[in-house]
């Protein structure tokens, strides 16, 4: 009997998966543990692998398509055998974006010569393949106003392009394409990571009592200190000023653990040791991974891991394991020239530290006025868990550290 292939819950918070691609063809033979497929979660792209020996048997849906957790997207089984794909309760996925509703796979437009152009069917859905049904909505074009040279009048690809070449009229409301002057503009598909901060920081930023605590700092030292490493130790000595704030983040908070804590709704739950998340920006939004047991961790180690982590984010290879259970966050805007912001906190951690640029500043320094390297640090508070004076004092205590870096080196 032929075995399902699930759209699995990849991620903790997962609730649909897309489908990014398909490893495997209709036909190919498949083992246990092989990767069939790629799904976008809402956090990361992951690997899919077969739960069973065999050959894939049926694809029910398209690369692209957006499919609800626990719906079956594919059968495995023995070669020629068959299945009842029609019988299979599965919740209607989300098209591909651009992709007809009710079409399967893209098809190949490609034609071994050009075909009797035929009009539209004067009745009904206007023929047209998938790829040309795409180009059209992308670019704002009205199908009803292009002649098909397809089989039977239909709409394809160099149909498309034809008229786009000669200035079709667009569809009214429609977007020739982004960042077309003149155009009304341009509806861009949610990723499943988008949807995933909107509904997370819609349970923030609302029903989170916050309070913001704002001091500047002084990081001359510290710009001194990551010279002296790199003089030191060469490029194994190189750290940036934010895994230089992380370790400092890290460390004050173990000084301070009523700021290293879970609002739990029935209680609070204070963690031992400081799971530091590093927001990291990526094309379609903004995920922070995790680095576990920072506190531990020589300023070598937070710096290698940074690195590593945020790479990994931007290639959408982190694991569920890499991107929950933080306790506590850091978001550093600074290297975009921000001089100060308030950060959204992520529930249920009741506190995150906004980092902003660091800029030479005249300030009066030991009775004179002096350039000196300064920045902002402005930390969002759960009022439930943290306390204005509680956040006061964690605040001081990490700007006398990047003050003074020499307890965080190496």
């Amino acid at each position: 009997m032929a075995t399902k292939v699930m759209m699995e819950a990849l991620s903790p918070t997962m609730e649909e998966g897309r489908l990014v691609e398909w490893k495997k063809a209709e036909g190919d033979t498949v083992a246990l543990g092989d990767v069939i497929a790629e799904i976008e979660t809402d956090k990361a792209v992951m690997d899919l692998v077969a739960r069973a020996d065999g050959v894939l048997l049926k694809q029910l849906f398209p690369a692209g398509a957006t499919v609800p957790v626990a719906s079956v997207i594919g059968f495995i089984g023995e070669p020629g055998e068959t299945v009842d794909a029609e019988a299979v309760a599965t919740p209607k996925p989300t098209p591909a974006p651009g992709a007809s509703p009710t079409a399967p796979a893209p098809a190949d437009d490609a034609l071994s010569g050009p075909s009797p152009a035929f009009p539209p069917a004067s009745s009904g859905r206007v023929k047209a393949s998938p790829v040309a049904r795409r180009m059209a909505r992308e670019r704002g074009i009205d199908l009803t106003r292009i002649t098909g040279s397809g089989p039977e009048g239909r709409i394809i690809k160099r149909d498309v392009e034809r008229p786009v070449a000669m200035g079709a009229i667009l569809t009214p409301g429609m977007a020739s394409g982004p960042g077309t002057p003149g155009t009304a503009f341009e509806d861009v598909p949610l990723s499943q990571i988008r949807k995933t901060i909107a509904s997370r920081l819609a349970k923030s930023i609302g029903p989170i009592p916050t309070f913001y605590l704002t001091t500047e700092v002084d990081m001359e030292r510290a710009a001194d200190a990551r010279t002296a490493l790199k003089t030191e130790f060469g490029d194994e000595g190189r750290v940036s000023f934010n895994d230089i704030i992380l370790k400092a983040v890290a460390t004050a908070l173990i000084q301070h653990p009523a700021c290293n804590g879970w609002w739990q709704d029935d209680h609070i739950r204070y963690w031992s040791d400081v799971h530091l998340g590093m927001a990291v920006a990526i094309p379609d939004g903004l995920i922070t991974p995790v680095i576990r047991h920072a506190n531990r961790k020589s300023l070598r180690e937070i710096s290698a891991d940074a690195r590593e982590l945020a790479q990994r984010a931007r290639d959408r290879r982190l694991t569920p394991e890499e991107y929950t259970g933080s306790t506590f966050s850091v978001s550093n805007l600074g290297m975009l020239d921000i001089s100060e912001f308030t950060a959204i906190i992520n529930p249920p951690e009741a506190g995150i530290i906004a980092v902003g640029r660091i800029a030479e500043t005249p300030v009066a320094h030991e009775g004179q006025v002096a350039i000196r390297r300064r920045m902002r640090l402005t930390m969002s508070c759960d009022h439930r868990v943290i306390d204005g004076a509680t956040g006061a004092e964690f605040l001081r205590t990490l700007k006398r550290m990047l003050e003074n870096p020499l307890a965080l080196v190496w």
